[in-house]
C-alpha cells in the first residue's frame, strides 16, 4: 500500500522537482490543474492532485518518478485522456504524470518499425507510416485523438482487428520507467527475440501499475488496400448475430461491426445519412482483399446475409462512401453520449455467444427500464454497451448501476470476460478479483508487488488500495 506523506510536506519539496525539470513541466496552478483531474470516463469522485509534471523525455521521468517514490506520492499516468474506464482519474495529492508532450514519432521503412513515444497519437503514427507506404493497423474508434501510450496500457483493438489483431500484436520493445526510477530498454526492433522471460507483453494491458512506458517500438506493415464495403440491416438481433456466425465461420473479413436499434437511431440523430430508424442492428463489413477477391467475398457475404434474414443488404468498392458508414461506426460512442449520462461496458464473448450476449443485454435493458445501446467489434465478440441514464433521477440512476453490473455477469456467464479493450481501470475493479479468482488475483498481486513494491505507480486502478465500496 502507498505510504503517502503528507500533501504540505510533499508540496514543500515540489520546488526541489521544479529545479530538475525544465520550466513548465510542474503545474500546480489549480484552474490548469483542473483539465488533468478527469478522464473520458468522467469520473465524478476524481480526487485534486498535488501536482502535474509534462515531461518531454525518459530522463524526466525518471526524475518525477524518483520525487514520488522518495515522498511517497501516488503518481497517476496520463496519456490523451481517453480512458473509458477511469484509468487516468486523478487521487487526492498525486502526482498526474500528464505524457502529452512526448509525441515523437520516428520510422525506419527499412526494418518497417516505427519508435514512438507515448503521448503520440495514433492517428499522428498512422500518417508518419502512410508516408513510407506502410500502415499500423490497430484502429480504436477514438484513433485521431487517443494517444499510442493509452492504448498500450489497455491493449487497445479496434475496428481492424477482426483480421489485423490488436495492439500487443504489433508491440515489438519499449523503454519503461520503473517504480524505483530505473529506466529499462525491453525488446526492440526484432520479429523473433525469446531471451529471457517476456517482459514487453507483461507490460501491455497493465494500465500503467507495473512502470512508466516512455517509448514503444512498433511493427508496421504493408499498407492496407481500399476496401470494398457492405452495409446489411436485419429486422431481429438474432438475425444480426447468425450472420456474423455465418460469415466468421470461414471467413475473415477486414471489418466486421455491429450497431443496435438505439445506437442506429443516435448516429442517425448526429449525421442524418438515411440509416435505417426501424431496423433491430446492422453490420458494417470490409474486404481489403485483391479488387477481384474482394468482390467475390462480399458477394459471399451478401449471400449469408440474406440467408441470415437480412431486410436490406448494399455493397459499394467507392472508397469515400464506404468511409461515410465507417465514420458513422466511429460516431456511435459520441452520439449515445448525447443522449445522457452513460455507463460504458467493454465486454466480449467467444463469437458463437454473441447471440446470447446482445440479446440477454436487451432483456436487461427492459428489466431495468434504462436504454443499453450496443455497438460491437461483432468480428471478435467484444461488444460496447453503454447504459444510459438520468443522473437527476435517483431510481434510474440505481437501475443503470444495477444493469452495468449485470451485463458483466452475464458476460462472464457466457465465457466472456468484463473487458476486452478499455482495460479494468477503477470503474471496473470491483469485478476483477471475481472475474479472474483467487489463485490467479493472487498472481496480478505478486507481480504487481514486484514492480510496485510501494504501491506508488496508479494505485486503485485493477489493485484497489484499499478496497472500496462502489455502486452498482
Amino acid at each position: 500500500m502507498t505510504t503517502k506523506h503528507g500533501s504540505g510536506e510533499a508540496a514543500e519539496t515540489l520546488e526541489e522537482l521544479r529545479s530538475r525539470l525544465p520550466d513548465g513541466a510542474v503545474v500546480t496552478d489549480p484552474v490548469k490543474t483542473e483539465a488533468y483531474r478527469r478522464d473520458r470516463a468522467e469520473d465524478p469522485d476524481a480526487g485534486v492532485p498535488l501536482a502535474v509534471v509534462r515531461p518531454t523525455c525518459t530522463e524526466e521521468v525518471q526524475e518525477a518518478v524518483r520525487f514520488a517514490r522518495a515522498t511517497g506520492t501516488p503518481i497517476v499516468p496520463r496519456g490523451a485522456g481517453t480512458s473509458l474506464s477511469g484509468g487516468s482519474t486523478a487521487q487526492d495529492g498525486c502526482l498526474v504524470l500528464s505524457l502529452e508532450r512526448m509525441r515523437e514519432i520516428t520510422v525506419d521503412p527499412v526494418t518497417r518499425t516505427v519508435v514512438a513515444q507515448p503521448g503520440a497519437l495514433n492517428g499522428e503514427v498512422k500518417e508518419a507510416a502512410a508516408a513510407h507506404g506502410l500502415w499500423y493497423p490497430p484502429d480504436p474508434a477514438s484513433y485521431t485523438f487517443c494517444s499510442i501510450g493509452g492504448n498500450i496500457a489497455t491493449n487497445a483493438g479496434g475496428l481492424c482487428c477482426v483480421k489485423y489483431g490488436v495492439t500487443t500484436d504489433y508491440v515489438l520493445g519499449m523503454t519503461v520507467v520503473l517504480a524505483d526510477g530505473r529506466s529499462v530498454a525491453l525488446g526492440g526492433p526484432r520479429l523473433k527475440d525469446v531471451a529471457g522471460l517476456p517482459l514487453t507483453k507483461l507490460f501491455v494491458g497493465s494500465e500503467g501499475t507495473l512502470g512508466i512506458i516512455t517509448d514503444v517500438t512498433l511493427r508496421l506493415v504493408p499498407a492496407q488496400r481500399a476496401p470494398q464495403t457492405l452495409v446489411a440491416t436485419f429486422p431481429t438481433l438474432a438475425s444480426a448475430t447468425d450472420a456474423v456466425l455465418a460469415i466468421t465461420r470461414t471467413m475473415r473479413p477486414s471489418m466486421l461491426e455491429f450497431m443496435d436499434g438505439p445506437t442506429l437511431n443516435a448516429v442517425e440523430d448526429e449525421t442524418r445519412m438515411g440509416l435505417d430508424r426501424d431496423a433491430a442492428a446492422m453490420l458494417i463489413v470490409q474486404s481489403d482483399e485483391s479488387p477481384d477477391q474482394a468482390a467475390a467475398e462480399v458477394a459471399e457475404i451478401t449471400r449469408r446475409c440474406e440467408a441470415a434474414g437480412a431486410t436490406e443488404v448494399f455493397s459499394t468498392d467507392d472508397p469515400e462512401e464506404g468511409e461515410a458508414f465507417v465514420a458513422a461506426r466511429r460516431l456511435a460512442i459520441p452520439a449515445v453520449e448525447k443522449k445522457g449520462t452513460i455507463l460504458l461496458e467493454d465486454v466480449g464473448v467467444p463469437i458463437p455467444a454473441l447471440g446470447a450476449l446482445v440479446e440477454g443485454i436487451a432483456a436487461i435493458s427492459g428489466r431495468r427500464e434504462v436504454v443499453v445501446a450496443v455497438m460491437a467489434h461483432a468480428g471478435d465478440g467484444n461488444t460496447h454497451p453503454l447504459v444510459v441514464f438520468d443522473p437527476a433521477d435517483p431510481g434510474q440512476r440505481e437501475r443503470a448501476h444495477l444493469a452495468y453490473g449485470e451485463i458483466m455477469d452475464l458476460a462472464v456467464s457466457l465465457g466472456g470476460t468484463i473487458t476486452g479493450e478499455h482495460g479494468v481501470g477503477r470503474l471496473k475493479e470491483p469485478w476483477l478479483a471475481g472475474y479472474l479468482g483467487e489463485d490467479v488475483m493472487d498472481l496480478n498481486r505478486m507481480v504487481k508487488a514486484a514492480f510496485d513494491p510501494t504501491g506508488i505507480l496508479n494505485p486503485g486502478v485493477m489493485f484497489a488500495q484499499p478496497p472500496r465500496a462502489h455502486a452498482r
